[in-house]
Formats: C-alpha cells, sequence, structure tokens
C-alpha cells in the first residue's frame, strides 16, 4: 500500500476547507430554494437525511444529504426482507423506480446529485475529503475482506474514482477493487483527474438512481 505524505495530506486538507467553503457559498441559493420547498410542502419534516458511515479508520461520522425518502425509509426497508435482500444483492442500493421509499422530488435531487451538496459540510468538517473512497454503511465492510484497514486508511470522498467511473452501474466486487486502487495511486493529479471525471458524469447522468 501507498503510504501516503504529509506534504499531500496537508495541501489536500487545505483545497478539502477552500473548495467546501466556496461550494457552500456558491450553492447557498440552491439551500435556500431546496430547503423552502421542503418547508412549504411539509413544515414538520427534516430537510436533511443523516446517516452512519464508516470514516477513517474506523470512526463513524454521520453523512449529510438533503432528504430524498419518506420520513421513515430505514424502518421500511429492513421491515421488506424481500426488498431488503435485493438492496444488498444489487449492492446495497436499489434503483429509484424500484425503491418504495423515495420521494418523486428525491428521485430528481438523486439524478441531479444535488442530494449530495449537504456533503461539503462533512468536508469541512474534516469527516470526509472532497476526493476519496465513498462511505460506505458498516455492512458494507465485508466487501473488502482482508483490504478492510487498506480501504478505511484514507478519508472517503464526496467524489471518488467509484462515481467517476460509472456509480451505480458498478457493483461489488468490482467498486471494491477501484475504491482500493485509489488508496494505492492517490496523489493531487490523481485527485484533481477524478473531480473532473466526477463533474462530467453528473453531467450525463451516467449511472445516477
Amino acid at each position: 500500500m501507498q503510504v501516503q505524505s504529509i506534504t499531500y495530506l496537508f495541501f489536500k486538507r487545505i483545497v478539502d476547507i477552500i473548495l467546501s467553503l466556496i461550494a457552500l457559498f456558491l450553492l447557498s441559493p440552491i439551500f435556500i430554494i431546496i430547503i423552502g420547498l421542503y418547508k412549504f410542502a411539509d413544515p414538520h419534516q427534516s430537510v436533511f437525511y443523516k446517516q452512519r458511515r464508516v470514516g477513517k479508520h474506523h470512526k463513524m461520522f454521520y453523512i449529510y444529504k438533503f432528504r430524498t425518502m419518506i420520513p421513515n425509509a430505514d424502518a421500511v426497508l429492513h421491515a421488506d426482507k424481500a426488498l431488503y435482500a435485493k438492496f444488498v444483492a444489487n449492492g446495497y442500493k436499489l434503483p429509484t423506480a424500484e425503491d418504495p421509499r423515495i420521494t418523486k422530488f428525491g428521485a430528481w435531487l438523486r439524478k441531479s446529485s444535488v442530494d449530495e451538496i449537504p456533503q461539503f459540510i462533512n468536508v469541512l468538517k474534516g469527516e470526509m475529503s472532497i476526493v476519496g473512497p465513498r462511505p460506505i454503511v458498516e455492512d458494507e465492510l465485508v466487501e473488502y475482506g482482508n483490504n478492510v484497514n487498506v480501504f478505511l486508511s484514507v478519508k472517503p470522498g464526496a467524489m471518488g474514482l467509484w462515481q467517476a467511473t460509472g456509480r451505480s452501474n458498478i457493483e461489488y466486487p468490482e467498486r471494491a477493487d477501484l475504491e482500493l486502487s485509489y488508496v494505492q495511486d492517490a496523489s493531487f493529479w490523481f485527485d484533481c483527474k477524478i473531480m473532473f471525471m466526477t463533474l462530467i458524469s453528473i453531467i450525463k447522468s451516467d449511472g445516477a438512481f
């Protein structure tokens, strides 16, 4: 495994702070509009959704997203054994068209990747980086086998090689191989390449659910 240099990690953190601050500032109108729409539709429901994910060195944190699902989404998923089995078999996700938890507005947020904007808050807090392996739930650790500690040796990212090369079109174990290859080859220029590739993927809606 490649050992990331202190210099690279220092400048990566500086870039994370600067880019997340710029993104939150420039995207603040979108925050206001989405919050307004949610509060108009249902003032009693939270605009944000948070879920426990596994961070660097197994440290747990809550990832932030705009809410795209019904309020009791996790309970609905686990209560339906057939649905949960399909969820696991499909790489811990479900196609939007087949997922009873996702609202119509939430489907658009996911398709456009707008639901992921609040993750810049996670980046600013130091729980995530702009670029890194996609943060996973604890159940997914089994997919990385003996390479779990390698996978968790870096911060998870808002953008990553998995999203840049197809997102939901790529399932385990290929997804695990991609994420581990990032850990091995991480560098400033590789991060820049992944950011560019991810933006192109988002624009094309390549692999978005």
